[in-house]
């Protein structure tokens, strides 16, 4: 990053209430392992009042903060990239907590022609970040084949439903304010799975959108998940098993519930209600197609030579190339892309699908067919 990164006092009161939350939360996690171990008398009396010392403080500033939140108006790159990468590994707790950093959703860019192109970015990112090594795809589309790019803009750690559901009521009202004719999805990485989850709600909300939608392109999505995540999951697991390391296995925990839809591509509230997240489990997900009546294309990116095992296993080094074709060892699982609609672009990692001038052309092709 260059340049200055401007803090707002905003800022501040939210990084102090994470502080707070963080030194309590370590708290807790040391005392287990301690008591868990040692079984130390009086430890107890200790731990607390560090808590209650942190809370007393951590308040304290927060308050004093309150007047100035409102102040600082400046902002940079920089800032955004870092409260999109915490919004993702926090941002359902952000939110929980009404913490200020809290990424709201919305769309940056104004529509000016019929031909809209909504670009949706993935986890712990956010919409400036399209802009990639001097190239945007909106930008080239726009100058290419006379797209009008809406960037979409949200909190990637909230679950992949909640996010579809306001994704869908966003578009409904943009295309209720502007006359649309064709509408155009590009989504890379968890902005896919939104993708889906929105078109699953407009629906069944009845939303005029969807008549508008004409095409969405899915750039290196985990459409049945990463590897990384399960990982993770099994990790978590493995902790929870001896009583010395289960209270280390709160700090896996820590991350966000769109992290933890990754595991498996979860898409509806159903895929998560009444569940423990952290639990590791089978894939219950309830089935959702490819919506009806719109062309859908895939990429997937491979860092090694095309079609061998590790390129399969690995594909970007975050989502295999499986995931990324909608491609499943259940063969009611697997999404219903043609093959004249996959790619695979060989040499690529995960976010070269962003600026590689190898995918542009094949997304521009794509989208002028």
């Amino acid at each position: 990053m260059t340049g200055k990164t401007h803090v707002r006092a905003s800022d501040l009161r939210g990084l102090n209430r994470l502080v707070i939350d963080a030194t309590t939360g370590v708290t807790d996690v040391v005392e287990a392992v301690h008591h868990n171990i040692a079984r130390t008398l009086g430890a107890g009396l200790i731990y607390r009042s560090i808590r209650g010392i942190t809370r007393l403080v951590g308040g304290g500033i927060d308050a004093a903060l309150a007047p100035f939140t409102s102040l600082g108006k400046g902002s940079s790159t920089g800032r955004e990239a870092l409260l999109a990468a915490l919004n993702g590994v926090l941002g359902d707790h952000l939110v929980a907590t009404g913490n200020p950093l809290a990424i709201p959703m919305r769309f940056r860019g104004e529509p000016s022609g019929r031909r809209l192109l909504v670009l949706a970015h993935g986890l712990c990112m956010n919409d400036l970040q399209w802009n990639r090594k001097g190239h945007d795809h909106g930008a080239a589309l726009a100058r290419d084949l006379g797209f009008t790019p809406v960037y979409l803009h949200y909190n990637s750690g909230l679950h992949v439903s909640i996010n579809g559901r306001a994704f869908a009521g966003l578009i409904e009202e943009l295309v209720e304010q502007w006359p649309v004719e064709e509408l155009v999805i590009l989504g890379h990485s968890m902005g896919g799975l939104v993708t889906r989850s929105a078109c699953h709600y407009g629906r069944a909300a009845g939303h005029s959108w969807l008549r508008h939608l004409k095409k969405i392109v899915f750039l290196g999505t985990p459409h049945h998940g990463s590897a990384l995540e399960r990982g993770g999951n099994r990790l978590d697991s493995i902790l929870d098993v001896s009583r010395c390391t289960a209270p280390l296995s709160r700090l896996g925990k820590v991350r966000s519930a769109g992290i933890t839809d990754l595991r498996h591509g979860n898409l509806l509230d159903e895929d998560w209600q009444g569940q423990d997240r952290f639990e590791e489990s089978e894939d219950l997900r309830q089935l959702v197609p490819l919506p009806d009546g719109v062309e859908c294309y895939a990429m997937a990116a491979a860092a090694s030579e095309a079609g061998d095992l590790r390129s399969r296993l690995l594909g970007d080094g975050l989502v295999p190339v499986d995931s990324a074709l909608g491609r499943h060892e259940e063969a009611g699982r697997t999404l219903a892309f043609p093959e004249s609609r996959r790619w695979i672009a060989p040499g690529m990692k995960h976010f070269d699908l962003l600026n590689r001038p190898e995918a542009y052309e094949k997304i521009r092709e794509w989208l002028a067919a």
